[in-house]
């Protein structure tokens, strides 16, 4: 990457929306990962096309942070652009359908449909992602998830072009969609609602936000829920049936409080959450036979020593 890539990005967005070797730990809920050679921070769908047919011209590697909730980087960080979309996050109403840009937050999406006496998306009040994030893998809680309510989303493909997929075109299924498999990246999400008694909505928004609060370790850094539900079983009765609550690699650790969670204790690594995670995959797999499967994303380089 000899030419000027910053003064390039620069030209496309602004100056300010770009930052050259930026930590990733400043992004992500784990509080770890390395750097990234160049980060964006736009703010207009245009901007963001740019951006894409940009990086493809100079084929620029290019990765998709959002707002690093379900998500770890590894210790050597992430090559070439990485593009955060939590500037784009206006929410608006039309008739009974909110449309949410994929940088706004689903929490306050979840907030938006309650202060307009919508029901439907109470089920999202806990998850801390963005909307373009809960519409990739299709997120979900408490008996409800993205593909109930969602009408559909406007996308931009790998060669820069917009297009509305409709819901049932998104192949959602469980923590899973078509987003990633054709490298999909959201642009905005349209969810069609119902109107509700507030009151109601309210009970039942604070109701799981109690049972979140007081069963998820949110008092430390974590990547959220760490492995997907294995068919007819729970990934945190598992670990915890395997005497693994408080198993502690490095800064990292099983959390004492629910056993699907790994908390950053004591200024940990990507690598200590990496090894933790084989390390309960492994003991699950001897115990039960059952290999468990992240639900947690893994991006970025590893480090030079961790290569040799």
């Amino acid at each position: 990457m000899s030419f000027n890539i910053k003064e390039e990005l620069s030209n496309i967005l602004s100056s300010e929306k770009v930052k050259e070797n930026e930590p990733l730990s400043h992004y992500t809920f784990t509080k770890t990962g390395g750097n990234a050679d160049y980060l964006v921070l736009p703010t207009t769908y245009e901007e963001v096309q740019n951006l894409v047919k940009y990086t493809n011209e100079q084929n620029i590697p290019f990765t998709i942070l959002g707002n690093g909730s379900n998500l770890i980087v590894r210790d050597g960080g992430i090559r070439g652009v990485v593009l955060v979309l939590t500037q784009m996050d206006s929410i608006t109403l039309e008739d009974k359908k909110i449309i949410a840009q994929s940088g706004a937050t689903i929490i306050d999406t979840s907030r938006y449909a309650l202060a307009h006496h919508l029901t439907g998306l109470e089920f999202a009040c806990g998850i801390p992602g963005t909307v373009g994030g809960a519409v990739y893998m299709n997120a979900g809680a408490y008996g409800g998830e993205v593909k109930d309510v969602l009408v559909s989303a406007l996308v931009l493909t790998p060669d820069g072009v917009l297009k509305t997929l409709r819901n049932e075109e998104l192949e959602l299924e469980y923590r899973s969609s078509i987003i990633p498999k054709e490298n999909l990246l959201v642009l905005e999400a349209t969810f069609e609602l119902r109107e509700g008694e507030v009151d109601q909505i309210q009970a039942k928004m604070d109701e799981l936000t109690y049972l979140r609060e007081s069963k998820q370790p949110l008092e430390y850094p974590s990547c959220g829920s760490v492995f997907k539900r294995p068919p007819g079983l729970f990934a945190g009765k598992l670990i915890q049936d395997s005497g693994l609550q408080g198993k502690t690699i490095g800064g990292v650790q099983v959390s004492t409080k629910h056993a699907g969670f790994m908390v950053n204790v004591n200024n940990g690594t990507a690598t200590d959450y990496l090894n933790l995670i084989e390390f309960v995959q492994n003991t699950v797999h001897e115990k039960f036979g059952v290999m468990l499967e992240t639900e947690v994303k893994v991006i970025g380089e590893y480090l030079e020593s961790e290569t040799k």
